[in-house]
């Protein structure tokens, strides 16, 4: 797993992809990285170590170098990125996010047409993004040659490619991890993994990219170069394990899935354990049980339990709600709220 975050403006945005980097930390602990773009000083770039020294602490030194009006940063639990990549198509930066399931026959295709090679190994194996930048230097123009690597690759690659003039997001094929467009107050525009990651940085939602789909930022906006395909398998797990409790996918805030998710369990939990108990203690004459009429409908009818008709009817039950108002509140909270408030018939 990875994360990242890039983004472009008329000011410079050093800062803005700092923390925007830093704040995917929790998808992945070994390598970081960040470039940025400015006309005087061209692509300032570094990757450090981040096993065992936090993201933060490695860059925050360096902080001064990475002055420019677009940039991108990376956090992986693979490969050391952004890479710089010089070819025909010109001079870009790129990282990527996601796993290629065929990778060694990619690179004996690739080494097939010899004078080929790769530069960037880590621990003697292919840097994943070099082998994308590979493919995609095989097409006359950038966003043909990212159609051409999605098509190649068997699994899940998501990319982002930064040139002077701009920054190429790409979703993969099947739309399995996200990619969010975030726009600032001032025009600036930002793309991201979790979108929590802009809202901490003033950036608003703009745009969710769909599966396939590329999306190019530029100073002046954002615009799609190629349309969204129709087969979406995003990842669930980014909900229940990797996706930040604040972030949103698809609409669907992580917070409020996973209180979702444990209601369900419960309830399946209750109904598979605790009921089934109740019954089977009535039935071996260890007491009276409360058990829906419904689920003992079968013992009712074997004669091994006998109803109990209630004489009184079932009082109503109330729920106190208690709230500090000077305290923000969170998603699952309102979430929480509204359904204790909402009319009977809902």
């Amino acid at each position: 797993m990875g994360g990242y975050f890039g983004a472009i403006s008329h000011r410079d945005v050093g800062l803005d992809v700092f923390f925007g980097t830093d704040y995917h930390s929790h998808l992945g602990t070994r390598r970081g990285g960040m470039v940025v773009y400015g006309p005087e000083t061209g692509f300032v770039r570094e990757i450090h170590d981040i096993e065992n020294t936090p993201f933060r602490t490695k860059f925050e030194s360096a902080l001064h170098e990475f002055k420019g009006h677009i940039g991108m940063g990376c956090i992986s639990d693979t490969d050391p990125q952004p890479l710089l990549v010089r070819s025909h198509l010109g001079l870009y930066a790129i990282c990527t996010v996601g796993i290629i399931n065929n990778i060694d026959e990619l690179i004996d295709t690739y080494f097939s047409d010899h004078g080929h090679q790769f530069m960037a190994q880590s621990s003697g194996k292919v840097n994943v993004s070099e082998l994308v930048a590979a493919l995609i230097n095989m097409k006359e123009n950038l966003v043909e040659g990212i159609l051409y690597a999605q098509e190649m690759i068997k699994g899940s690659i998501t990319i982002l490619l930064m040139t002077p003039d701009g920054i190429l997001a790409a979703r993969d094929r099947l739309g399995r991890l996200p990619v969010l467009v975030g726009k600032h107050p001032d025009g600036s525009l930002c793309v991201s993994f979790e979108s929590f990651a802009y809202h901490k940085l003033g950036y608003e939602d703009a745009y969710e990219l769909g599966p396939r789909e590329i999306v190019a930022l530029t100073r002046n906006g954002y615009e799609t170069v190629s349309p969204p395909g129709k087969e979406m398998k995003i990842c669930g797990f980014l909900w229940t394990y990797y996706g930040y409790p604040n972030s949103n996918y698809e609409g669907v805030n992580v917070e409020v899935m996973r209180y979702r998710n444990g209601e369900i369990m419960a309830r399946k939990e209750m109904e598979a354990g605790t009921m089934d108990q109740v019954l089977a203690m009535v039935q071996s004459n260890l007491g009276v049980g409360f058990y829906p009429e419904s689920m003992a409908a079968p013992a009712l009818a074997a004669g091994t339990v006998f109803q109990i008709r209630l004489a009184e009817p079932i009082p109503e039950r109330f729920v106190n709600l208690i709230e500090d108002t000077s305290r923000p509140q969170s998603v699952a909270m309102k979430a929480f709220k509204k359904m204790l408030l909402a009319p009977e018939e809902e």
